[in-house]
């Protein structure tokens, strides 16, 4: 008599991926406000603020990263409460699928939704304010390592923080409060260089600075356009590695607070 093999950690986590997505692509309301929002708020914004080509190019890149901080962050995060209250992580505690698995298939989530969301935004950019696209395979690649990291990194982070709500109804002021005020501190609407040193160092502290540093990095027409930034340079090496140190945090604070329900760990 043979034992049936249970599959593997990463094949339950793409199964489950799968799942994710199937769910949140029937669910029409909240796939067109969580891809389009970040996109409308580009459009009412830009209009207000961007008046020049340059101006146009470093406020898209800019957008585009806090978009793919919403999602990862926020809307994981909330995500993960949800579940927490329906019962659902208290019924898949139940079957084999193990806790790394859960985690996998919410990233495969985000990492598809955020894909989306960040073509639409920039669509929206070209449309709107002449944005010129990457012509460069090597920029296109930095796009990418940056997305990766802050997607996995703000992802953790955002499961890491739905602990602290006990239910949706809170978790909306938990995730989006910290998301907001970081907005204006790591370069989003505000240009960091026009920040107080005490507020630049706060910002400088979290992932989404150094994602949305990365991507005017790879939306800068030249390398002049640095100046802007508060070191006067791109700093691709300081990203990478600060984005990495934050997936290293986030992974052990999620081992450490992630709750199956609101009564048990």
């Amino acid at each position: 008599m043979t034992t049936a093999t249970l599959p593997g950690t990463l094949s339950l986590g793409l199964a489950r991926g799968a799942t994710e997505l199937r769910e949140f692509f029937r669910q029409k309301e909240n796939l067109i406000f969580t891809i389009s929002l970040p996109a409308l708020l580009m459009l009412l914004l830009g209009t207000v603020y961007v008046r020049e080509a340059a101006a146009g190019q470093m406020f898209a890149a800019s957008m585009i990263g806090a978009g793919i901080i919403s999602t990862s962050f926020v809307g994981l995060g909330m995500s993960v409460v949800a579940d927490r209250e329906d019962g659902t992580l208290k019924r898949l505690r139940g079957t084999p699928m193990p806790f790394t698995s859960y985690f996998i298939g919410k990233i495969v989530l985000v990492f598809v939704s955020s894909l989306f969301e960040a073509a639409l935004l920039m669509v929206v950019a070209v449309w709107r304010f002449d944005v010129e696209l990457p012509s460069s395979a090597e920029k296109w690649l930095t796009f990418a390592w940056v997305f990766t990291l802050g997607v996995i990194s703000c992802s953790l982070i955002g499961v890491a923080l739905s602990a602290i709500a006990k239910s949706t109804r809170n978790a909306a002021g938990v995730l989006n409060l910290p998301y907001i005020v970081l907005q204006f501190l790591s370069g989003v609407f505000i240009a960091q260089t026009m920040l107080p040193e005490s507020l630049r160092t706060v910002g400088s502290l979290f992932p989404l600075k150094w994602v949305c540093q990365g991507f005017r990095s790879v939306f800068a027409l030249n390398d002049g356009y640095a100046v802007m930034e508060a070191a006067g340079s791109w700093e691709l090496g300081k990203i990478a590695l600060v984005l990495g140190a934050w997936t290293i945090v986030g992974l052990v604070l999620v081992s450490r607070t992630f709750k199956w329900s609101n009564t048990s760990r």
